[in-house]
This record gives C-alpha cells, sequence and structure tokens, in this order.
C-alpha cells in the first residue's frame, strides 16, 4: 500500500517535487470499533511534496495544484479533508471527499510569496480526527513578468574634462522584482542605448566610464546618455527598462589666456592726474572660474614708469591707469608691452603650451590747456629784519607750457598777508618788504602768490611762498621778572638770597648767552655771582649787612654777545627782615613787602585788629546815617496844618 501511495504523489509531483515531508503517525487504541488494549504502532499517515503554483496563472479556473491523501482513507467515503491557515476557503480549496486542492485565482509572486497551510484528516460522521494536523507549505513559482527599473533615476553625474579613458563617472542600479533565485529572470545586464562613442558602461555593475580621451568642455559641455538593463541575461525575451544619465564635463585650466588682438593704442589727456583710467585689456580664455582668474603686468620699462596695469575685481579685465603726471610737451606718446598670465596653473597641462600671452600697447598722450606752470613747487626766501621798506626779498618765475613766450602777470592773495607787509612786481615776479619787520614779532610768513596767463585769466596757478624773517641783535638782555626778594638779619655771610635769570628776545642772544655783573667794590652790601647758564646768585657778601629800615635796591648789569654787544642795567630789591627759628618771617620794617615765607603770629593778629576796627567803624557809621535818614522821614510825614496860626486882627491898609 505505501507503494501506491507514493506512486499516486510521484504522479501529483508534477506540479513541482521539490522534497518530500512526513508526519509522525499517532498511537490508536483500538482499531475498527473493537474496544480493548491494542498493540501501538508507528505509521506514515500523511505523505505529500512541496505544492507550486505558477503566478499568474490564466488558464480556466479552479486549477488542480496537489491531492491529500490519508493512508487511513479506505475509499470508503468515511474520510474527510480539512484545510485551513493562509488562503485557506479563498485562495485555496479542498475537495473534502478526495483531498484535490485547487487554486482559485491568479497569483503573484511579488505580492505573496508562499502560503503556510494546515491539512487534517477527520471521521465524516464523528469529525473525530483521523489524522493529527500537518503543516505545509505552497510556493508560488515566478516567471519572468516584471521589467527591471531605475528607482533612483535619472542621474546626474560630473567628470572633469580631458580625463582619460576609463575614468569612472557614476554608477547606475536597476532592480528586478523577480525572483533571484529562480532561473534567469531577475539576472541582468547592463548596456548604452544612447551616447556612444563617448561612455561605456560596466554589463556587470552598471559603472559608466570615459570611453574616450580628452573631451573637451569648451567644445561640448553636456552629454544625454540612456542607459538599459536587460533581464534573463540578456537574452532575448527578456524584460527592459532604461534610465538617463546627464553627464557634465567640469571644467580644468587646459587653455591658456589669448588677447584678441595684438595692438591697444588708447589716449590719454596731459593734465589726467595719477590713478586715471586709460583704457582696459581683456585676455580671452574660455575656462571657467578661477582657471580664468589673469594677472596683468607691463613688460616694458617706459610703460612702467608712467602707467601702471592691474586686474579687475573679477578677475579678468587689465586696467591700464596713469601712474605719474604726463606732459604733452615733453613727451606724447608712449608704446610699450603688456603681459596676461592665469593665476592659476595646472601642471598637467603645461604641455599645451605657455599659459600667458603678449600685446603691445601705444598711449598717446593729448595736448591740453594749462595754467602757469612755476620753477619750484614751492619757495623759501629770507629776509632780515629791521630793513627798510623796499628790500628786495626774492623772484619766484612761471611760463606758459602752452606757449612759452606768453606773458604771465604776478600777485600776492590779500588773505595770505593780511598785514600787507610784502609787494610783488607784477610782471617780473620779483617780492620787496612793504615795511620793517620785526622777528620778535612773527618770524615765519606764508604767502600764496598767483600767476595768471594775459591771453587767458582762467589759466592761473598757485604757488606757496615761505618767508622767513632773519634775527638781528636789536634787544637787549632783561631780567626774566621782577625780584623783589628778602634776607634774614639774621643770615650768615656768603648766603644764597635769590636766583635771578635772564631773557633775550634775540635768537642769537638768548639766555645762555647773557653775563650778570653786580656792585663792586668793598663797599658792596650784596655779591651776584655769574652762573654762566643764563643765571646768577645772588649772595649775601662775606661780612654781615648793616641792619637798616629802608630796602636795599641792588643793580645788576646784563649783556649780549651779539654783534654788537647790547646791555641794561636791573634792579633787585632785597628787604631786611626778623626771622623765626625755622626761617619764616617774623616781621619786617614797614619799607619792606612780606615774604611769601609767612607771617608770625603778632603780625597776622595785629592785622586782624585792624580789620575788626574798621569793620566796626563803618557799621557805626552806616547805623548813624540810617537813624538821620529815619528822622527826616518823620518830620516829612507830619501834617502841616496843624503849624497854621490864625490871625483876626485887620491889615492897617484897609484904611
Amino acid at each position: 500500500m505505501w507503494g501506491l501511495v507514493r506512486l499516486l504523489l510521484a504522479w501529483l509531483g508534477g506540479w513541482g517535487c521539490m522534497g518530500r515531508l512526513a508526519a509522525p503517525a499517532r498511537a490508536w487504541a483500538g482499531s475498527r470499533g473493537h474496544p480493548g488494549p491494542a498493540l501501538l504502532r508507528t505509521r506514515r499517515s500523511w505523505v505529500w511534496n512541496q505544492f507550486f503554483v505558477i503566478e499568474e496563472y490564466a488558464g480556466p479556473e479552479p486549477v488542480l495544484i496537489g491531492k491529500l491523501h490519508s493512508d487511513v482513507d479506505r475509499g470508503e467515503g468515511r474520510t474527510k479533508y480539512l484545510l485551513t491557515g493562509e488562503g485557506a476557503g479563498t485562495v485555496f480549496v479542498i475537495d473534502e471527499a478526495t483531498g484535490n486542492i485547487h487554486v482559485t485565482k491568479s497569483l503573484d509572486r511579488e505580492e505573496k510569496a508562499q502560503y503556510v497551510l494546515l491539512a487534517q484528516a477527520v471521521d465524516r460522521a464523528s469529525n473525530r480526527p483521523l489524522e493529527p494536523p500537518s503543516e505545509f507549505i505552497i510556493k508560488v513559482q515566478d516567471i519572468n513578468d516584471n521589467p527591471p527599473i531605475f528607482p533612483l533615476g535619472p542621474y546626474h553625474a560630473t567628470v572633469p574634462e580631458m580625463s582619460n579613458v576609463g575614468t569612472s563617472v557614476i554608477q547606475v542600479t536597476a532592480h528586478d522584482a523577480d525572483d533571484p533565485s529562480y532561473g534567469n529572470s531577475a539576472k541582468l545586464v547592463y548596456t548604452v542605448l544612447d551616447g556612444l562613442p563617448f561612455f561605456s558602461v560596466d554589463p556587470q555593475t552598471g559603472v559608466v566610464r570615459t570611453a574616450i580621451p580628452n573631451m573637451d568642455r569648451e567644445t561640448q559641455e553636456e552629454f544625454l546618455v540612456v542607459i538599459q538593463a536587460k533581464d534573463m541575461g540578456g537574452h532575448m525575451g527578456g524584460l527592459s527598462g532604461s534610465t538617463t544619465v546627464t553627464v557634465t564635463l567640469s571644467d580644468v585650466n587646459d587653455n591658456p589666456p589669448k588677447f584678441p588682438q595684438s595692438l591697444y593704442q588708447f589716449s590719454v589727456v596731459e593734465t589726467a592726474g595719477p590713478g586715471t583710467l586709460v583704457g582696459r585689456l581683456r585676455a580671452q580664455d574660455p575656462d571657467l572660474g578661477d582657471n580664468a582668474l589673469m594677472a596683468y603686468s607691463i613688460l616694458d620699462g617706459e610703460g612702467s614708469e608712467a602707467f601702471s596695469i592691474s586686474t579687475d575685481s573679477q578677475g579678468r579685465d587689465g586696467l591700464l591707469t596713469v601712474r605719474k603726471p604726463l606732459d604733452f610737451e615733453s613727451r606724447r606718446s608712449y608704446s610699450f608691452r603688456v603681459e596676461a598670465t592665469n593665476t592659476l596653473i595646472d601642471p598637467a597641462y603645461l604641455r599645451r603650451g605657455p599659459f600667458k600671452d603678449v600685446a603691445s600697447v601705444r598711449v598717446v598722450v593729448q595736448d591740453a590747456p594749462e595754467p602757469p606752470a612755476f620753477t619750484q613747487a614751492a619757495y623759501h626766501l629770507t629776509v632780515p629784519e629791521n630793513k627798510a621798506a623796499g628790500t628786495l626779498v626774492g623772484q619766484i618765475s612761471a611760463a606758459d607750457l602752452d606757449s612759452p613766450a606768453s606773458p604771465i602777470r604776478y600777485s600776492i592773495l590779500p588773505h595770505s598777508d593780511p598785514e600787507r607787509c610784502f609787494s610783488i612786481q607784477p610782471e617780473e615776479g620779483t617780492i620787496h618788504t612793504a615795511a620793517p619787520l620785526d622777528r620778535e614779532a612773527r618770524v615765519w610768513h606764508n604767502l600764496t602768490v598767483l600767476a595768471t596767463e594775459l591771453d587767458s585769466s582762467a589759466q592761473a596757478s598757485r604757488v606757496q611762498v615761505t618767508i622767513q624773517t632773519l634775527d638781528e641783535n636789536d634787544n637787549a638782555p632783561q631780567l626774566a621778572e621782577p625780584y623783589d626778594t628778602f634776607v634774614c638779619d639774621s643770615a650768615a655771610p656768603g648766603q644764597l638770597i635769590q636766583v635771578i635769570r635772564a631773557l633775550d628776545r634775540d635768537e642769537v642772544g638768548n639766555s645762555s648767552h647773557v653775563s650778570f655783573q653786580g656792585p663792586l667794590g668793598p663797599d658792596a652790601n650784596f655779591t651776584v655771582r655769574d652762573n654762566r647758564d643764563g643765571s646768577a646768585s645772588l649772595l649775601l657778601p662775606s661780612r654781615p649787612a648793616p641792619p637798616r629800615q629802608a630796602p636795599y635796591l641792588v643793580p645788576i648789569e646784563l649783556w649780549d654777545w651779539g654783534q654788537p654787544a647790547l646791555s641794561s642795567t636791573a634792579t633787585v630789591t632785597v628787604s631786611v627782615c626778623r626771622c623765626q627759628p625755622d626761617g619764616s618771617v617774623a616781621s619786617c620794617w614797614p619799607e619792606a613787602h612780606l615774604s611769601a615765607a609767612g607771617l608770625s603770629t603778632g603780625a597776622l593778629l595785629a592785622i586782624i585788629t585792624c580789620v575788626g576796627a574798621l569793620l566796626a567803624l563803618v557799621v557805626l557809621f552806616v547805623a548813624l546815617r540810617r537813624q538821620k535818614q529815619e528822622a527826616l522821614m518823620v518830620l516829612e510825614e507830619e501834617d502841616v496844618r496843624e503849624n497854621i496860626i490864625t490871625y483876626d486882627d485887620e491889615g492897617g491898609g484897609e484904611e
């Protein structure tokens, strides 16, 4: 009987035979309704192979896919087969009597690849299990019903221009939903449909590579490559899908700069100042970004002296500007060469030539009306002080560059000489003093002289003329300040009383060139010692000074070392005072001036008493004056009518 079952299942295995599944038999107590103990035996109850269903089957439905059979089924119709699990009763149905399993609709493996079901044989009358339940699997067998797709397409990639053959550009990947483990339905092969001969693709990996060398971005910057993926290993009958790859060539510095013309001509007026733009030069470079940045330079010396060239903010144009003032009369044109060089150079492309170019430049200087030009940018003149009016100071000169023979008229701008100290000869440009000058009052005079063309008053120019007043020894030395000092009556002989300083307003006779001399002779009350630094020391003589009430007047003679030497006499006042032990003044004679050293307590009390007495007298005077004014006011306010005397007598004239 086991052999018949196996033959039957082998016949059913035409739906696919992948192996054999067996469930252990269970021990049954009794047999065919005979009660009592029975011998336990092990037998194979269920025997079947794994079932398969071809996906998307389009034949008549339902389709028989297999048969379940138990060896307890004797064909008497007492056995009923049950099917439970995934899709049981909807997708899969079973004939309860025969155990035939049918599929009721078309299945899609990509939606569900297999179903797990549970088979059971029961007694039809009592529903008593005749066999233990057994699990089995129905697999959906794949067919090639899904074309390859590129989930990340379309693609965009960049590769440097001039790349070598085989340079990797990008990898494209297609997906096939078919079963990769069954047949060749999901075995993909990549090919290039459009983009040859520039690019190729690896059939297995989908890596896109360059196929020709030296692709030039300046010739063609963008390429559209169509890649196809075909399943079934690329054989006929396979399904295919395609995607696009937009490949952009990135720029490299493979093009040297080139001037579009060999000679550039510009013109500029001679009055153009430094920094004035003369013109622009541009060397063409088809590269992009930093690869096209330029640096310009002037190669010839004569051009670099008068002009300079720099690169604009974009890094492309050369800006030619004036470097120093131009003069049509001295030079009317300049010719020089300009070089343009890439700032960034890739050594890999040096074989394509030097990355620089040279062009010739000619600049023509145009004539323009110019104001008179002075022979000097500024003038410095000198004149001694105290010279009579009309003294010649100096001469300035200007010329008309456009017409050198044209006369020039000179004048001093009034605001630069408000005191009218100088005058200028209009035709010759000679400057004279208009009054004697005093160096001690003013040393420097800053004049602005105007030169005007007689033929065109609008053409005028100015120049600064600085006149320095030279010093002469015309001031005698003097004491730096009035000296009024004191000496204590207890001072020791030879004691320093005061340091005296001198001042000389002349430049050549400053304080360091002043000499001092005091009273001479044995009867001199004080001694003057010249310190030879513009100062002198006033000392007590070796013998004590006799006491006196009146201050001493010490004559001092001062003289400078000028040519000729000038001298003067000054007086220093010295008072003799009584001093306290600490050196402060206690009291001086009335004729003497109080010293800044301080006052004694008695002197302060005397001063305070006097001030108090004066204040008391003032208060008393004010009070008496106010009392007198009040008395007068009272008399004025009395009624005058009360003082009238009435007389009844008749005048004698009536008679």
